[in-house]
């Protein structure tokens, strides 16, 4: 894929059905680095893009920081290359020297703005004799190179589109393809490193598609075979809108920074387009690379309903706590967060054992959709005790004393761990032996002993989560407040 900026979701769309079609075909999936537009490069973003691609589980085989056969990956530091290949299509008479000023141009441009056209060069330079170029040279006129666009273009077949042609010299001055800084434009570099990176396919996005006329002219002109193109159909906001680089929170930073997983993201931006045999969510990338079939893409916009972002973190986050490998990863993202979260405050140090945390993942699975979520504060229980007095105890109900102590009862007859279900058992046969209190009382007055709260998980399962001598400090700090 070709990138000037940071990565958002588009781009990470592209580069994804590229990973899956390379891996697919056991190929090599490429990342070359677009910066010969000096006016657009990012200070820092083939960093950040490489950097999101690694985070994202689809990493380049080639690329700047991984090198390869046939770098250097980074189109700045090619340009040598681009200037002896204009040169060589100069000589067969494929490309011109054009010395238009750029007032020239302006001039041309408005007067087709008034006239209610489309701008475009009049291919003037094309005309010029040898002996013409040669007198402008020798003033030192500033010059470009234009390719010359020849009438009647060839067809060709895109692996999604099918037959295409667009008639470029119909519609289209002669395009620049070395500017006068000596860099060339996007389709001179991309045609040249296509070729000389033995590029066999190229997936791009929808808006090159008829571009790529003037890129198989370019082919026929240096008398090379070209890569077979696939165009891919729009990725817009699920109201069909384009998704707007100004959002800012379409870029893949800002997923990572919220805690998404990056499964999650790969499996939304598939399941909206085409291109695969099932459409469900969790699909793994696994799942992706073996269900694609190029064939399958269509050709309408994919629309994105980023709305159901979180419940596809949900079903993906459910897979990594049942996982026992990622289950370890997302032990240590949580003791980093409750630290950050909760280190002010009087954290006890056993929350922070694996073993704790891991009951927590496990008891709340597919109840929360961000790793993050066991942070906020209904659920600041499990990290810090909560301070509650008698009193509040007393205000729901009188027995809060003999209730608190039937579960310490409860509590310290437990040799062995508890699950949620023989816990529940435990407490509608605790609650036979109390007076008046009704089962809703109790539950509500053990919850707010317990965590200082009116909601949350059950009670079962919050007194599974903080373990039994746990759950008899809390009773016991309670009643003595």
């Amino acid at each position: 894929p070709m990138i000037t900026g940071f990565l958002h979701l588009g781009g990470l769309r592209t580069a994804l059905y590229n990973y899956i079609f390379a891996k697919k075909h056991q190929g090599t999936f490429i990342l070359r680095v677009e910066d010969t537009d000096q006016n657009r490069v990012v200070p820092g973003a083939a960093e950040g893009i490489e950097d999101m691609l690694d985070w994202a589980g689809i990493p380049p085989d080639e690329s700047p920081r991984r090198g390869g056969a046939f770098g250097p990956y980074q189109q700045s530091q090619r340009l040598e290359l681009y200037q002896s290949a204009s040169g060589m299509l100069l000589e067969s008479g494929a490309a011109y020297r054009c010395f238009c000023t750029p007032q020239r141009l302006e001039l041309l441009r408005k007067e087709a703005l008034r006239r209610q056209q489309t701008p475009r060069y009049d291919n003037r330079c094309r005309h010029l004799t040898p002996t013409e170029v040669a007198e402008k040279l020798s003033q030192g006129l500033a010059w470009v190179v234009r390719f010359r666009l020849q009438e009647r273009v060839e067809p060709f077949q895109d692996l999604v589109y099918g037959w295409n042609r667009h008639e470029v010299a119909e519609v289209e001055g002669d395009p620049v393809i070395l500017k006068g800084d000596g860099f060339p434009t996007y389709h001179l570099a991309n045609v040249v490193d296509d070729h000389y990176m033995g590029v066999s396919h190229v997936l791009r996005g929808t808006e090159w598609l008829t571009s790529t006329a003037k890129h198989l002219l370019l082919y026929k002109a240096f008398g090379w075979d070209p890569p077979q193109f696939g165009h891919l159909p729009l990725l817009l906001n699920k109201d069909g809108a384009k998704l707007s680089k100004r959002q800012g929170d379409i870029f893949l930073e800002s997923f990572a920074r919220d805690g998404y997983l990056p499964e999650a993201l790969l499996d939304i931006v598939t399941n909206c387009g085409s291109g695969f045999t099932e459409k469900r969510m969790g699909r793994t990338l696994e799942e992706l690379i073996s269900q694609f079939d190029v064939g399958r893409i269509t050709t309408h916009s994919a629309l994105l309903d980023l709305e159901s972002l979180p419940e596809f973190n949900r079903i993906h986050l459910t897979r990594h706590i049942e996982n026992e490998e990622l289950r370890q990863k997302l032990i240590r993202e949580l003791q980093l967060l409750v630290e950050q979260v909760y280190g002010d405050q009087q954290v006890e140090q056993e929350v922070l054992q694996k073993e704790y945390m891991e009951r927590v993942l496990l008891l709340r699975k597919g109840h929360i959709t961000l790793l993050k979520n066991l942070v906020a504060c209904d659920y600041s229980y499990l990290w810090v005790r909560p301070s509650v007095s008698r009193e509040q105890l007393q205000t729901i109900s009188a027995e809060a004393e003999e209730i608190g102590k039937l579960v310490l009862g409860l509590m310290a007859s437990q040799a062995v761990a508890l699950t949620v279900e023989e816990l529940n058992k435990g407490l509608r046969s605790l609650h036979k032996q109390t007076k008046e209190t009704k089962y809703s009382s109790m539950m509500q007055l053990l919850r707010l002993a317990l965590s200082g709260q009116q909601h949350g998980p059950s009670v079962a399962e919050m007194m599974v989560t903080l373990g039994p001598k746990e759950v008899s400090e809390r009773i016991h700090r309670a009643l003595a407040q």
